[in-house]
């Protein structure tokens, strides 16, 4: 056996493998018996499956890619050979389900998912059936794999649509209802009201839009772009300001265009972007960690909260309107800010998170505490909270909402670009490349640091003040922990120091979760596979900064140089 082949084998294997115990995990967490009572495709393909399906395909993909072989169709059956032994693993968890009662140790090793495993076919035809479910989708990702580029990029997109639209296909329906004629055009793609998923005809259809349409703009994009490009100024300074008010309409017709439900969703993700183009600020600019960002969050939804309720239950309660609030909840914000800057000065990394997460924890307490509930609530919170009010317009549904929320991140990405591109966001970025240099350069790192917490708070302390207002009520549960990591989360899997990142991260990690609330038992647990993937396949985000993008780039190729060099 050829070293070439027995690598390649021993590669198959091993994706294999670890496909096999990706699927062991996920059928063993209930996640394909309970996601398989929503269709994909009606009558064709679950979502329980669709998730399976992704893992066969997703491993075949990997071991052609791995592959040292020149060969496309010996990358395609060493693919095929991961899917089938991802399919073994399977097919013996069918069998030890059905021979031994495993619900005693694993509660949804259950008939259930033995049904799902086998197609409802019967434990040996179905077993079969497995098989070649595995084989095939293996194959099929080793054909993706070797696929040109440009066709490559276009099917994955394609499906990646089909699977988007049919998950999400029933919110769809319902967005659109107000529209008879696009329920009319669009019924052969989703059916009846009581169908979930899309039908067979409209999932080609989709497929065929996106994929074409992918393989079009990267055939004649570039074409488009150099005639763009060669057009004189005023031809260019029009086509800015064209697309200008294009966008500008767009935003505003929005809340009539989506109805209640997604302007609620989208108002959600607005306070996650305030809040994480605030953190960019801190972590991504400046480097420095930090773990406690949710407290200025709540400061400034309290702060709004007791200036402005009018149920009369806490000692001071002037029941001012939020526009005099709102300023001072961000002065508030930022005083906080500055005290938690004036002890981590000196601090950097782990410790610098360890001391924010105390912080954060710390403003919790002392919200949930007896002490401060004549003032604050305590764990009952604050409740009877206004809505805001411009003359005589109630800002008081999710749709009304969403301007005053489109207005606090216009006002937030104005204060972020502005200082990315300024004297002291260069200063932020020296800081976070090397505190001792930049302090050698002559940075003052005490105001430096300040200035970044500083304004971090108060972007944070903005988007706190506008949650008060749009719940109605304030409770100390509304600010754990997971908030901070969630914004957190957001900007690393945007990238990292980008501002277009910020608004990427957002829809996916806040977006997506909030459509999905089906599926809310396993929200973070697709959330914590979502971030694993996300590290492996884009390091630097989805939208990277260009100086993360560099820098990861130099990294990986000296460790390339290296190993091929010395294999250290």
């Amino acid at each position: 056996m050829s070293t070439t082949l027995r690598t390649d084998l021993t590669s198959a294997l091993k994706y294999g493998l670890i496909g096999g115990a990706v699927a062991l995990l996920v059928c063993l967490t209930g996640m394909v018996p309970e996601f398989s009572q929503r269709d994909i495709i009606a009558d064709v393909i679950s979502v329980g499956m669709t998730i399976l399906l992704l893992n066969w395909v997703a491993l075949g993909y990997s071991t052609a890619a791995r592959s040292i072989t020149h060969s496309g169709w010996l990358k395609v059956m060493y693919a095929a050979l991961a899917g089938l032994v991802i399919s073994g693993i399977l097919a013996i968890l069918v069998l030890l389900i059905e021979n031994f009662n495993l619900q005693v140790m694993l509660v949804y090793a259950s008939p259930q998912l033995v049904e799902v495993l086998t197609f409802n076919q019967g434990v040996i035809p179905g077993i079969f059936y497995l098989l070649a479910a595995g084989l095939i989708a293996g194959a099929a990702g080793g054909v993706i794999e070797i696929l040109p580029g440009r066709i490559r990029h276009a099917v994955t997109l394609g499906l990646t649509g089909v699977g988007l639209i049919g998950l999400l296909q029933q919110l769809i329906q319902v967005t659109l209802s107000p529209y008879e004629f696009i329920i009319r055009a669009t019924n052969f793609m989703f059916g009846s009201k009581v169908q979930t998923g899309l039908s067979l005809l409209g999932a080609i259809t989709i497929f065929i839009l996106v994929a074409g349409i992918d393989y079009l703009w990267g055939s004649f994009g570039p074409r488009v772009r150099s005639r763009v490009q060669a057009l004189p100024p005023s031809g260019r300074k029009n086509l800015r300001r064209g697309s200008l008010v294009a966008l500008v309409l767009l935003v505003l017709y929005l809340p009539a265009l989506l109805g209640v439900y997604l302007s609620e969703v989208n108002n959600q993700i607005g306070l996650f972007i305030m809040m994480a183009l605030g953190l960019n600020i801190v972590v991504g600019f400046a480097g420095l960690l930090d773990l406690g960002y949710v407290a200025f969050y709540a400061l400034g939804a309290y702060t709004v909260g007791v200036l402005t309720t009018t149920s009369g239950e806490i000692v001071f309660a002037p029941e001012l309107s939020f526009w005099v609030a709102l300023p001072i909840a961000i002065f508030v914000a930022v005083m906080a800010g500055i005290i938690l800057g004036i002890p981590v000065l000196n601090m950097r990394g782990d410790y610098l998170a360890i001391v924010t997460l105390g912080f954060g924890e710390i403003i919790r307490i002392l919200a949930l505490s007896d002490w401060l509930k004549p003032y604050i609530g305590g764990s009952q919170g604050i409740v009877l909270i206004p809505p805001p009010q411009i003359g005589n317009i109630t800002l008081n549904t999710p749709q009304t909402l969403y301007y005053l929320v489109v207005a606090g991140i216009l006002v937030a990405l104005f204060i972020a670009v502005r200082l990315r591109d300024s004297r002291l966001g260069r200063t932020w970025k020296a800081l976070r490349e090397d505190e001792d240099v930049a302090q050698a350069m002559g940075v003052n790192l005490v105001v430096t640091k300040l200035l970044a917490f500083a304004t971090g708070a108060a972007l944070a302390g903005l988007a706190g003040a506008m949650l008060a207002p749009k719940l109605g009520t304030i409770y100390p549960h509304s600010f754990s922990l997971l908030i901070s990591i969630n914004v957190l989360a957001v900007i690393i899997v945007g990238g990292m120091g980008s501002v277009p990142g910020v608004f990427v991260g957002a829809l996916i990690l806040v977006g997506m979760p909030e459509l999905l609330r089906e599926f809310a038992e396993y929200r973070l647990m697709i959330y914590g596979a979502l971030l694993v993937v996300m590290m492996q396949v884009k390091p630097a985000g989805f939208w990277p900064e260009a100086t993360h993008k560099r820098e990861l780039q130099v990294e990986n190729d000296s460790a390339v140089a290296i190993d091929n060099e010395g294999n250290l």
